[in-house]
């Protein structure tokens, strides 16, 4: 596992095998680096506090199950193979009926709930998996 400010190998990623070391819903983990973003990937169930990121977009790419990235006048649900940007300012939210997961791209030191600071919801920075 590299540590953080290394850089990251060359080579393909094993997404179901990154996934598999990942149990925590609500924690992303960076699975790689490119260009200043952050591939992220995360597992979901429930609803997730409403929020926004005044100068980050975010990418939800479906990996497994099924969830909503809801707004406040629609929702978008995302299977695997489905992906829905958020963009930088609009509030919303990721509600998940059963466990789901995603791969996320996001500007690298995005927080995950944005501009709402949450004891539950809230993860750390940067974890590396």
């Amino acid at each position: 596992m590299p540590e953080t400010g290394t850089a990251w190998p060359v080579g393909a990623i094993d997404l179901a095998a990154k996934l598999a070391q990942i149990r925590e819903h609500w924690r992303p983990k960076v699975i790689a680096a490119l260009n200043g973003q952050e591939v992220k990937l995360a597992r979901f169930a429930g609803e997730f506090p409403w929020h926004r990121h005044a100068q980050e977009d975010e990418l939800f790419l479906g990996v497994a199950g099924e969830f909503r990235v809801e707004f406040r006048d629609r929702a978008e649900s995302v299977v695997p193979g489905r992906l829905v940007v958020v963009p930088r300012g609009v509030e919303h939210r990721v509600v998940a009926a059963g466990e789901a997961a995603a791969l996320l791209l996001e500007p690298a030191a995005t927080r995950n709930t944005g501009d709402v600071e949450d004891a539950r919801y809230t993860a750390p920075n940067g974890v590396r998996i």
